[in-house]
């Protein structure tokens, strides 16, 4: 036991120990950041994943009521706004009405309107 005390003691004062700490902190430095980096990145994609179905909720729940779309649109993006605060989560309403936007055109439940054919079937 003494032998492994002098050994600790020895690296130590000669200062190994630092310079041995230091090298194995830049060599996992790559690594920890990588880490890092894959967990915000599936952190994002279950972000997006639960606003894309709160965006499909609002969006199915708002398609058989009397209303025009523009009011629909807004009506579906304050919900989706309101269900993320309650989560915890505060989007900008750029991102938010893009989420509802793709519901509306995955939607089945919704009419599909190509305008590049109403206009060159008009001329």
């Amino acid at each position: 036991m003494k032998v492994v005390n002098d050994i600790i003691e020895w690296l130590v004062q000669t200062g190994l120990l630092s310079v041995l700490a230091i090298f194995l902190l830049k060599q996992l430095k790559p690594i920890l950041d990588n880490k890092a980096q894959h967990a915000s990145t599936e952190q994002s994609k279950a972000l997006w994943t639960l606003l894309e179905q709160v965006a499909d909720m609002a969006v199915t729940s708002l398609v058989s009521q009397d209303k025009t779309g523009r009011e629909k649109f807004d009506e579906a993006s304050m919900i989706v706004n309101d269900v993320m605060k309650k989560q915890g989560y505060k989007l900008d309403s750029k991102t938010i009405h893009t989420a509802v936007q793709s519901a509306y055109e995955k939607s089945d439940l919704t009419p599909t309107v190509n305008t590049k054919e109403e206009t060159s079937n008009g001329k």
